[in-house]
């Protein structure tokens, strides 16, 4: 007998509702996943990089239960392609998920009250997520991972009773154009383009080959839900202090992949995005006039 047939019907549907979210992601763009186990203090415990979906599909079948027995988180990061973009809404409130419904390729209870939202958008511009997130004040900092539907989700402030991770509702293959979420009215207006940088940050000749301590950025970052420093918050600071060390957004990224182990796991595309995202940061302090401090 094999071991997903000695599993209780209380179990056998939980894998199938991961297995439905894995092919609903499918349906909306994803080409792989990226599987990642954490324990309850938000620990990694192991990690599985670019799985297909058959793979996946396959894997849940014993992470699911397994998750249980080792009190492990099962999360999963989708990977899009072919110009659709998966676009995660998290801590969204009922006000603004009524605004989304209907959109939302899934929608997932992962806590009590906790709802988040996927949307696959065709040929996103540059920005657009970020101005999606902001306009229906979801959390800017989501790092496009999840725990999958039917995994308990392991947190501390929930014991004894873990929650079980649910979908609410799920619309295979809906992907949507940036078009018709603007005008839905809930995208917020792009900013204007900030000024360059000074010469000294984008040079191609760094002020110095030395590089900013992860560690004292990763001490400084703010601290998360689970407890522990805020990774992709520690990235983004690490990557501002190299850009204005004169080190190119492109050596940046390269150098991020060598320090953060959030960059490992979320890859290249994670890596340059951060340092772009810093130097856009860069460019808007430079652009707001200096203060003076003359009596």
């Amino acid at each position: 007998m094999s071991q997903g047939n000695q599993h209780s019907p209380e179990v056998k549907q939980r894998i199938s509702e991961a297995v439905r979210m894995l092919e609903t992601f499918a349906s909306g763009g994803a080409n792989a996943f990226d599987i990642i186990h954490t324990n309850e203090a938000g620990e990694k415990r192991g990690f599985r990089p670019a799985q297909t979906l058959e793979e996946a599909r396959e894997s849940m079948r014993f992470l699911i239960p397994n998750g249980d027995m080792r009190k492990n988180n099962v999360i999963i990061r989708p990977r899009s392609s072919n110009g659709v973009t998966l676009i995660q809404l998290d801590d969204i409130t009922d006000a603004n998920l009524a605004r989304i419904t209907g959109n939302g390729v899934l929608t997932l209870e992962t806590s009590p009250g906790g709802r988040q939202v996927w949307v696959a958008v065709k040929d996103a511009p540059t920005g657009f997520a970020a101005r999606l997130k902001q306009g229906l004040a979801a959390d800017m900092e989501a790092s496009g991972a999840t725990r999958i539907a039917g995994s308990t989700n392991f947190k501390a402030k929930y014991a004894p009773t873990y929650p079980v991770v649910r979908i609410i509702s799920a619309n295979p293959g809906l992907i949507v154009t940036p078009e018709t979420l603007t005008a839905l009215g809930v995208v917020a207006p792009a900013k204007p383009a900030p000024p360059p940088l000074l010469p000294f940050a984008a040079s191609d000749q760094p002020r110095t080959s030395k590089w900013p301590s992860y560690a004292r950025c990763l001490e400084g970052a703010p601290i998360g839900s689970s407890g522990n420093p805020k990774r992709t918050s520690a990235d983004f600071t690490w990557c501002k202090i190299a850009l204005s060390w004169g080190h190119s957004v492109e050596a940046t990224a390269e150098r991020l992949m060598q320090e953060s182990t959030k960059a490992q796991e979320n890859g290249e595309a994670y890596a340059l995005r951060t340092a772009q995202h810093a130097e856009l940061a860069a460019r808007e302090r430079n652009s707001k006039p200096r203060q003076s401090y003359k009596p």
